[in-house]
This record gives C-alpha cells, structure tokens and sequence, in this order.
C-alpha cells in the first residue's frame, strides 16, 4: 500500500511534519529527525534494510537524516537534499496558536479574507495554497523528497537515491556542513558515485508580484563583513574630545547599505545590494559617556568573486569612510570653535583587517595572551550567538590594542555560504532542457533557468568554485574560524558534485503569510520530480558510457 504519492497522503505527511515547529534551536528541532526516521522504517525497503536509514548526530546535539535507496551493483547515485527547520512564528501575532496547523490556519484565513493582504486574499479565493510555518520553506519539499524515496523503495528509478534531511539551515547550517563527511563515508562504504545533489527549496520571487517559474543550477553565496568601529572616549559635555562609535558606524552603514558597487552580474543575473542586519554600540550600560566603540555587520551576496575581491572594496569603503568622518568632525570643531577657545585637533582614523590586528597584538603582547583572551571568551560565552562572540573576540582585542584607535576593523563573522553554479555543466545542462521540455509540453508551465537560487541554501556545501586556498582573506579574518566555527574545505573539495534546484511553488518566505501552492506541489511537481531524477541518471550514465 502505498503511503505518499496520492495529493491527499502528501498534504497530510506535509500537515504532519509542520505540526512539529522545529524553529531553529528549539527541542522540537531535535524531535523531527525521529519522526522521519520512524516513517521511512515502516516501508518494507528499510524494513530489510535496516541500516540504509540513519539519523546522525552533529556536535551540538542535533540530529540530520539520511535515507539511501541502493539497487545493487548501481554506483549512480541522486542525493535529494532539504531541511527541515524552520524560523520562528512571532510574527503570526494572533494567529500564532495555528502557525504549526495548516489546516485549521487556511481556514481561519479564508473566514477572515477582508482582513488579509490583497494577494492573498486573491490566492484565498484558489483554494489551492495552504498556510503555516513551513509549508513552503521547506517541509512541502522534504514531503516530497520522502514520496521520491518510496518510489525508489519500489524500484522506479535506474539508480539510487539518497534522501539527506538537515537542521540548521536557516542559521549556520550545522547539519549540511556535519553531513558532507558523512556523505563521503557513506560512499565508500555503499560503493556510491554521486552524480548530482537535488534540493527542492521553493521557488523565491525576484522581485514583487514575480509570477515566474523557475528551476536553478546553482546557490547564491554569502558573507557576513563587520566593521568594529573604535573611536576616542569622553565626556557628553566635552564632544569634540573624543569620537563616537555609534557615528563612526553609522557612517559606515551610510556607504554600504545598498550599495550596486558590490553587486555581481553573472549572465544578466545580478546579486542584490549588501544591507544592514545589526548595528548597535559595545556600552553595557548607561553613562554620560560617548559610545566610543560600536559595531555594524552587512549581508554580502557572493556570485563569482573569490575572497581577495571582497576584501579590499571593503576596505576601500572604510576608507572613504574615514575621509569623511575627518573632514564632517574638522568642519563642526571649526563652526564650534567661534563659541569657545579651542583649537580643533586632526583626526586621523586607521582601517585595518582584523588579520592585521592580531599580527600587531602577537607581536606586542604575545602568544599566550591572545590564547588566554580567546579562551575565556570562548568559554564564557553561554547563550551567546556566533555573530555577538566574534563581535566580542574582536573587541577585546582591539580594546587590548587600543593604543591604534581611532580605527575601524573589517572582519567577518559566520556563516558563510560559498556561491556554487552548475550551469556550464553538462549533466545539469541537459536535465534543465529536458525538464523545460517536459513542464511545457505535459503541465503547459513555462520554466526560467537562473543560475543561482536568491534565498541562499544548504546546496553551497555541494563542493568549490575556487581551491580551499583562496579562502584565506576569510580564514584569516573570521575569529570564530576553528574556535566553533568552520567549514570542511578538503573534504568540500573532494565532494564537488553538481547541483540542481527544482521546488514548489510558494510565497511569502519567512512571513506570516507563508504558503505553498498545493496543485502545483503535489500535482505537477509530484510528477516532474521523478522525471529529473531518471534524467540526471540516465544522462550521468551515458557520460561515463
């Protein structure tokens, strides 16, 4: 008896993983790897297969799936890849009770459509989309992935499937980068080639109203640069004597914030704009004294660049920075000077790599200082996040050094998504036509390649565009890099498989307004998706033939 192909089996399988509100970081994150593993165990493949399904642990007590499907003596192997956390519901307001209940939550919205936004009082009036926390990103593609797997179970698809469910995803991506190892071992030890790694993320709108079906041969990367801006402390009453952090860092945030300098265009496809996701100064407390210190962390979008180009427009951005923060502070100490007797002193602002800082604190204090530094912010950094520790490891070191202040620092904080295209590959090139084909001609759906996913994915652990090397300029200015956070470059570089994105349809990632649209899922999807995986087999196999 079959359990998930029908559009009925699929809404409930999908009604019941997001029942589960495995926000990121919560218990309930820890909870769904074993729902997974029980309901693929209950199909008779597994049954006699007992060891082809795993839950594994990653080294902070969460757990990721996998599932492998093997015919023998097959090598081929499609890697169906998704995630099953979620962001949090605050912002469901009073409808937050129902966000985990798709069923009773579209209901709810369809008794109170006049009080919906206008799309979707209009995707109301279909019938055909259900809302929750989840439903379209992405557990209507981890529903699908487990109806993939049953139909491998069954014996559809020439070659094995490999079905990877991870937490994490939506904040450092802890259980796709503790997978690629395990990935590795399970193909030695099941004798597996991989041929292509297939995420079924939902597709995201490029801009509002984008009605446009796409398919994707890559992920989008990204980086986290801050700046720690140190400036000069002193009294509220005496300004002109020191310098504000809070303003060093505005200033910065001025220059950077969707700034079309740093965006990429890669084949008419253009990355968005750095923007602002935390600015705030270093004080723990009230006080008449100025914010002398104060940090500020952009998101950076990375299609084909390598670190050493992102490096040093950064820094130039810091630099023109401080060539107007100098000449905004002589101007107002000149204007104020006509009302008091003094005399406005220069300015003059370092900008540094925070790989430069340390050399220069390595060579005035010491190894031992700097590893007893680390230690103890390391070991005390209790609830704190990757983002506040390597903002406080960069602070203490430049308050140990504040003899170069005033002075702003680049460094960069995790994560970090490396971009990865399979666009001039040839296996993906030729499954793109053929499913172009296939939606046209069977589901008269028009699908648009773009060669990179916007919503940023687990797929940039796929393998490198670059050698490990040339992640250097980051290593090095990544405090946290092996001091809780790190990527497994070799074993990335050994990985290198292609990659595809064919997913849902949805809207309003991240939203209260989140849904995913039925039909399409579990209608045409559900036949496409199978089609794809015999087409990166079949093509796969005639390469090496």
């Amino acid at each position: 008896m079959q359990k998930w192909q029908t559009k009925d089996q699929l809404v409930d399988l999908l009604c019941h993983l997001v029942s589960i509100p495995s926000v990121t970081g919560s218990p309930a994150e820890k909870d769904l790897p074993g729902y997974v593993v029980d309901q693929l165990r209950s199909l008779p493949y597994y049954q006699a297969n007992p060891d082809h399904v795993r839950a594994h642990p990653t080294d902070d007590g969460r757990h990721f799936v996998t599932a492998l499907v093997k015919k023998p003596g097959v090598r081929d192997t499609v890697i169906l890849v998704s995630h099953f956390d979620v962001v949090d519901v605050e912002d469901y307001g009073g409808w937050m009770e129902h966000a985990f209940d798709p069923k009773t939550l579209t209901r709810l919205f369809q008794q109170n459509q006049a009080d919906m936004p206008a799309d979707v009082q209009q995707d109301l009036r279909t019938g055909n989309w259900l809302f929750g926390r989840g439903t379209m990103d992405m557990k209507g593609g981890l529903t699908l992935h487990m109806s993939m797997i049953e139909r491998a179970c069954a014996g559809e698809f020439d070659g094995n499937v490999l079905l990877l469910t991870v937490p994490d995803e939506e904040v450092n991506s802890v259980g796709m980068r503790a997978a690629v190892p395990t990935l590795l071992k399970w193909a030695e030890q099941f004798d597996l080639r991989y041929t292509a790694v297939l995420n079924s993320e939902p597709m995201f709108t490029r801009f509002p109203g984008d009605q446009t079906t796409y398919v994707y041969t890559g992920s989008i990367g990204k980086v986290l640069p801050g700046f720690l801006c140190y400036g000069k402390e002193t009294h509220v009453g005496e300004p002109f004597a020191g310098l504000n952090g809070n303003y060093m860092a505005s200033q910065i945030t001025c220059e950077l914030e969707l700034n079309t300098s740093f965006c990429e265009v890669v084949e008419g496809e253009a990355s968005p704009p750095p923007t602002n996701l935390v600015q705030k100064d270093l004080k723990k407390e009230y006080s008449v004294q100025i914010p002398h210190r104060a940090v500020t962390l952009f998101n950076l979008f990375l299609l084909e660049k390598q670190m050493e180009e992102v490096v040093e427009p950064l820094l130039n951005a810091a630099r023109n920075v401080t060539a107007r923060i100098r000449e905004t502070y002589l101007r107002h100490a000149s204007q104020f000077a006509q009302f008091a007797p003094f005399s406005p002193r220069d300015l003059s602002i370092s900008v540094m790599t925070y790989e430069e800082l340390y050399t220069y604190a390595l060579k005035t204090h010491g190894a031992d200082k700097l590893r007893q530094l680390e230690a103890d912010v390391i070991a005390n950094r209790q609830d704190k996040d990757d983002r506040d520790t390597t903002i406080e490891l960069v602070d203490r070191l430049a308050i140990l050094c504040k003899e170069l202040s005033p002075m702003i620092i680049l460094f960069f904080a995790p994560p970090f998504y490396p971009a990865v295209s399979s666009r001039h590959h040839p296996l993906i090139q030729k499954t793109v036509a053929e499913m172009e084909a296939y939606a046209r001609e069977q589901h008269q759906v028009t699908l648009v390649k773009q060669n990179y996913f916007g919503g940023i994915s687990d797929l940039s652990y796929v393998g490198l565009q670059y050698p490990a090397a040339s992640m250097k300029p980051l290593v090095a200015n990544m405090p946290l890099w092996n001091n809780g956070y790190s990527i497994p470059l070799q074993e990335l570089e050994a990985f290198h498989v292609p990659v595809m994105n064919l997913g849902p349809v949805g809207r309003d990632a991240h939203q209260w307004t989140e849904r995913l649209d039925v039909d399409y899922a579990f209608d045409t999807l559900q036949d496409m998706l199978p089609r794809c995986i015999q087409s990166l087999l079949r093509h796969s196999r005639a390469a090496i033939e």
